[in-house]
């Protein structure tokens, strides 16, 4: 007698708990590495962005977030390689882009302290 597997309900829960515990760990570091920077106004704060106290929260978040779309894609009639096979390239390129994106962010900051990144005054 043919059974279907049980749905990956818990890698769903589990994803998305390690990329919100994560995220969490990424806010908090990443508000004292400005915070570090801001009352020392050193250039070596901020190119240290790619060091272990940054680097880790944010992989952590990119591992959470593929294991929570590849268990949702799972869910919904799609076979587990299947599901990976397209969460990792989407997780690795959004996790680049995003990356990419807060390192110039940090940069303008660096350059132009908090007034060169204030949206409000672009109206």
């Amino acid at each position: 007698m043919y059974s279907l597997p049980e749905p990956p309900y818990f890698l769903l829960v589990f994803g998305l708990f390690v990329g919100i515990s994560c995220g969490l760990a990424f806010e908090a570091s990443l508000k004292q590495k400005v915070r570090e920077w801001s009352q020392s106004r050193s250039t070596q704060t901020i190119a240290r962005l790619g060091e272990l106290q940054l680097l880790l929260p944010f992989l952590g978040i990119c591992v959470g977030i593929c294991v929570f779309l590849a268990a949702g894609l799972e869910i919904f009639t799609m076979a587990r390689k299947l599901s990976y096979a397209i969460a990792l390239p989407m997780t690795v390129f959004t996790g680049y882009l995003i990356w990419s994106q807060l390192a110039k962010l940090l940069l303008q900051l660096e350059r132009g302290g908090s007034r060169a990144i204030d949206l409000d005054a672009l109206e």
